[in-house]
């Protein structure tokens, strides 16, 4: 069984891939709108790279689930709930305070501001900040889960997951069910996570791989046929809770488990900053997005082609997030907001 350490490489590798991926996730946010404005081909590589990158997500809630539920150490909710909860909670709630202002300048309106804070318990005051409404609670489960999982034999923990796995498919199809909830289908991430990270997966590597990437084939051409069918942008392959984003997931998983030890050591630095710094760097990139977007939403074309366009914006906001979160971190009080 692996030791369930912050510092294991091929998590650091997965935090660093899914932070990327978020990142150019948003900074593609206004093409996908964009359907029948614009070249088909310009509009598809937006899409296509949208399709692509459902993975991030679910990634990070599978790396919490492989690290908290792994954990052998006796449980101190005091503890916990300080250096564990406090850790996601305090920046959530400075980052849901500094956006709500933030939309308040943008509109030139402090009334904005205002109710964006008081709309704050049911919906986020920016994009991204979701997230944290479904990602929050989890860790309540986290302490109550480690247990059942430790007491279960591995028989049991497949079927734990083919349950779930089957709840995905019910939940893409819509089908009826008081478990096609949020925290129901989110809780799955963290037993994946936790059943990949206890095991020597690489002899399956090639079944995985096999399975996910025909689930990325099936959200890129869903994608279009859905939205071809729709007559507008449709996301119904690429959910945070659907099947084929479970699968890509876990190939991604298995795959960096296999082969992230083999990266170079330059290389592997990047890597381990960028997951160290990869929740700064969450909550500050959509700050540095603002122009970006709106320029995109003015005169896409400005930027070049979109298959160009949003890996080189991506990359951009990339490193200077990393920086600003880098530079904050070491700067006392302020260092909570980026943890």
């Amino acid at each position: 069984m692996p030791t369930p350490r912050q510092d294991i490489f091929y998590l650091h590798l997965l935090r660093c891939i899914a932070a990327i991926a978020v990142i150019a996730i948003h900074v593609l946010g206004p093409f996908r709108f964009l359907y029948g404005e614009i070249p088909f081909d310009a509009w598809f590589s937006a899409v296509g790279i949208n399709a692509l990158s459902r993975w991030a997500v679910p990634i990070f809630m599978m790396i919490s689930g492989a690290l908290l539920l792994s954990s052998n150490k006796p449980f101190d909710a005091r503890h916990y709930l300080k250096r564990r909860l406090g850790k996601v909670v305090i920046p959530f709630v400075a980052w849901s305070l500094i956006y709500a202002g933030i939309s308040g300048a943008l509109a030139n309106d402090p009334q904005i501001t205002v109710q964006a804070i008081v709309d704050a318990p049911a919906n986020p005051t920016w994009y991204h900040l979701w997230f944290f409404y479904d990602f929050i609670p989890l860790y309540f489960v986290i302490p109550l889960l480690a247990p059942l999982l430790k007491a279960m034999n591995e028989e049991q923990i497949k079927i734990l997951l083919a349950g779930w796995l089957t709840l995905t498919c019910m939940h893409f199809l819509k089908v009826p069910s008081f478990l096609r909830e949020p925290l129901v289908l989110f809780i799955g991430y963290l037993v994946l996570g936790w059943y990949l990270f206890n095991r020597d997966n690489r002899s399956q590597l090639p079944l995985w791989l096999g399975l996910g990437i025909s689930a990325a084939v099936i959200n890129l051409l869903g994608s279009y046929w859905a939205s071809d069918h729709k007559g507008a942008y449709s996301a119904l392959f690429m959910g945070y809770k659907s099947i084929n984003t479970v699968v890509i997931g876990a190939m991604l998983f298995v795959l960096a488990q296999s082969y992230a030890e083999r990266l170079g050591a330059a290389l592997r630095r990047i890597v381990t900053s960028i997951s160290t710094y990869s929740l700064g760097i969450y909550l500050i990139h959509p700050l540095l997005l603002i122009p970006i977007r709106s320029a995109i939403e003015r005169d896409y074309a400005q930027f070049g082609h979109p298959a160009v366009a949003i890996p080189a914006l991506t990359l951009l906001t990339l490193v200077v997030a990393w920086a600003l979160t880098a530079l904050l971190a070491r700067l006392p009080i302020v260092r909570q907001l980026v943890p």
